[in-house]
This record gives C-alpha cells, structure tokens and sequence, in this order.
C-alpha cells in the first residue's frame, strides 16, 4: 500500500523535533563541570551540524531514495559499506531511543516523584512510552510526522521563553569554572561530543525520501532550516539554565530546565517547562522510532538486510522493523536500569553519537565520489566547497574521537557482530544467481 506523502512543515518538524527531544532537557546537567568552557564544544558541534546539514541538504537533491546516509554510501562505495553504515545506524537508533525513553522518565519526576525511587514503577513508565511510540508509528509515515508536528509545536513556547527571558535572571559565578582544570582540547572534544547528541537527526528528512512531497526541494529546506533553528535553540537555553542553577544544583537535577524555570516563575514554570520537557522526550522518541523502521526496511529492499525487514503492514508502515527494533530497544533499557537516570542516559548518549557518526563520515565523502562520477571534479575543487568538505569529514571524526576509547571499542564490537549477517545474505545471493 502506497504512504500518504508530508510537506515542507511536517518534514521541518520531523528534523526539528528529533533534535529539540531528550538531549538537549538533561544536557545542563550532563555539562555542569565544564561551565562556560561548553560554548567550545558548542561552537564545535554547531558548526558542525551546520556543515552536515549542507551536506545532506545537497545529497538530498542528487539522490532522492529512501535510506539518507545509507542510500548515499551505497551508490559511492558499494554494498559492503552500505551495510556497515546501515548497521551502525540501525543499532545507534535504537540504543538511542532508549536514552531517550530514560530521559522521558527523567523529565517526569516533577509530577510523579517516585519515579525517582521506584525503579520497578519508572522502569514500566519508560517501556510504555516506546511501546506508545511504536504504535503510532505502525500507523505510517503521515501519521507519525503530524504526531511530530503537534509535539514540536507544544514543546517550543517554554524553551523560547527560558532562551530570551531566563538571560535577566542568569549569574556568572553559576556558570564560571577554572579552566585552569582542563585541557582545552580534551573540552573541545568530549564537550563537542556530549552536545552532538542533541544534533543527532539532521538527516531526518532524507530517510523517508519518499514519503515527502517534491523531495528535491522540501527536503533539503526542511534540513537545513530545521538545524539552524534548533542550533539557535540549543546554545541559548542550555547556557542560560547553566547560569540560571548553581553548579551543585544542576549536578543533582534530574530536570534542569524544570528546576531553571521554578527559581524564576514558580511552580508554574516548573511544571509547564517539565510538561515540555517530557513531551519533548516522546515527540522525540516517536521521530526517531519512525527512523528506526525505515532504515532497515530500506537497507532489506536492497537485499543488504534480512527479507523479514522489509515486510510492510497494511498501511504501509515497516512493521517487523518497527517491532524487533523496539525489542531491542527494550532489552537495552533492561540491562542498564541498575544505574542512575544521568548515568544510564550519558552511557547510551556516547554509543548512539558514535554508531550515527559513522554514517555522517561515509556522507561527507559520498558526496566528492558524486561530483567526481559526474566529471565535475575541477568544479569541485572550488574553494569554498574545498574547505566545506573537508571541515565536515574532519568534525565527524574527530567527533568520534571525542566519545572515548570505551565507547569506540563498543562500537566496533557491535559492528563485527553485523558481519556475520552480510555474509550470509551475501552467499544466499549466490546460491540462487
């Protein structure tokens, strides 16, 4: 059954919204001992962000099928980095979506304090909300972008509000640390990788290609505008909450905006910015599940993945995908509940920001092989697009880097695993040739 297809908007929100979710809710927190030396790992995520987002802007115009980084490394490098992409990208879905979930949780606590406590009780909240999730995405494209839209738009008036307002009540002695205490480089790095969580879905709009109306333009409006705007929103509301908590404050918060908003309008900002906050998180978590079922639902069309993932429901929505990710995504929430909230959260964090890098390295490099199959390469040599090439693939990795050595080990072993299964497809297919 053929989707109904989304707009500019819908596709605006969809990026947007899978980028203004959980990390940008617990980031103050998770920021704290940098101080004002997080405006470098800012400056260096927003910058970079703002260089993918051209990047996928233009890819999206120059191929225009489903699968986003996948489709683009698979038409420059060939099947066998395909599926690595892929499959990096699969697990950093849904490892990423379990943070989320968990950050869901967290922004609850200010209307159900136990769920700071009882940890069967927040447990049952945070698998209730991906299985919620999951279902509205079982009911399409169309129906999951307009559930995005409506949730972008409710989370955005708090945040604006603490983005503008919350600068008259900001102390720098909340923000100031020594940096005397740190290495500016090893800030730049971790505070970059740390904060390029939250950019995480600049590529959004390119992975339902199809689904979009006019795809060749809607999608590379809806990506670029849709960074810009939540690069803006990132750096002010994350800096002033810093400025607004004392550092001991934002440490023990397991909702900083709530708390940043309760010093300044009451009990009724904190609860109208934890209200956003968590609805943040499930609009979030919602984008991103759609994700997490057409990647592998397009990755299967192609052959580079199981047959099973490719099977669609009657409306049109992968619905095997959707359901074994959403499995996963459930046994990654209970294998790490023994931590705390912050604790599971910036685990999960570092592994989905590495798993999604991967992707972006192979984008920024597809798009050179593009100019140079089409015999532009001297035009690609131009300075401008020179240093915009290479600026992306150094960010993406040196981002990598920045999530750490454990983080990285992790990743790998979690790519080898996926070998096994290329193989194995790989001599299926010529078995039956």
């Amino acid at each position: 059954m053929k989707q109904a297809q989304i707009g500019f908007w819908p596709a605006a929100a969809l990026v947007a919204g899978n980028m203004i979710g959980s990390g940008i809710f617990l980031l103050p927190a998770t920021l704290a001992v940098f101080g004002q030396l997080s405006l470098l790992g800012w400056l260096v995520s927003g910058t970079g962000a703002l260089l993918l987002a051209y990047t996928f802007a233009r890819l999206s115009r120059l191929i225009t099928t489903n699968g986003g980084p996948y489709a683009y490394t698979r038409w420059a490098f060939g099947d066998f980095s395909a599926f690595v992409v892929a499959w990096g990208y699969w697990i950093s879905l849904w490892t990423g979506n379990a943070a989320i979930a968990i950050a869901f949780v967290a922004n609850l606590t200010p209307f159900f304090p136990g769920l700071r406590t009882d940890s069967n009780l927040s447990l049952l909240v945070c698998l209730s909300s991906i299985w919620v999730a999951t279902a509205i995405n079982l009911r399409g494209v169309r129906e999951a972008a307009r559930f995005q839209l409506i949730t972008t738009a409710l989370r955005l008036l708090p945040i604006l509000l603490l983005s503008t307002w919350g600068f008259y009540f900001f102390k720098w002695e909340n923000w100031a640390v020594d940096p005397g205490q740190f290495s500016l480089a090893d800030v730049a790095l971790q505070a970059a990788a740390l904060t390029f969580w939250s950019f995480l879905g600049i590529e959004s709009a390119t992975i339902p290609a199809t689904s979009i109306r006019n795809p060749e333009r809607n999608i590379s409006r809806a990506t670029w505008w849709g960074t810009v705007f939540s690069v803006l929103i990132f750096v002010a509301s994350c800096s002033a909450v810093m400025g607004i908590l004392s550092h001991r404050q934002l440490l023990e918060s397991t909702a900083p905006f709530a708390d940043a908003a309760q010093l300044i309008w009451g009990r009724v900002g904190y609860y109208a910015v934890a209200a956003a906050a968590a609805l943040a998180c499930l609009g979030a978590l919602n984008g991103w599940i759609l994700l997490q079922g057409q990647i592998p639902d397009a990755v299967a069309k192609d052959g580079l993945f199981p047959p099973f993932f490719g099977k669609e429901n009657r409306r049109g929505a992968p619905a095997n995908a959707l359901i074994l990710s959403s499995i996963l995504m459930t046994g990654m929430v209970l294998l790490n509940y023994t931590d705390s909230l912050q604790e599971q959260f910036k685990k999960m964090i570092l592994l989905a920001t590495l798993a999604n890098l991967i992707p972006y390295v192979f984008s920024a490099l597809a798009e050179w092989v593009w100019l140079l199959r089409q015999g532009q390469f001297r035009w690609a040599l131009h300075w401008g697009l020179t240093i915009r090439s290479v600026l992306t693939f150094a960010f993406a990795s040196a981002a990598i880097l920045g999530t750490g050595w454990h983080t990285i080990r992790s990743g790998l072993i979690l790519l080898v695993l996926g070998m096994p299964v290329y193989w194995w497809l790989k001599g299926k297919e010529k078995v039956f040739q």
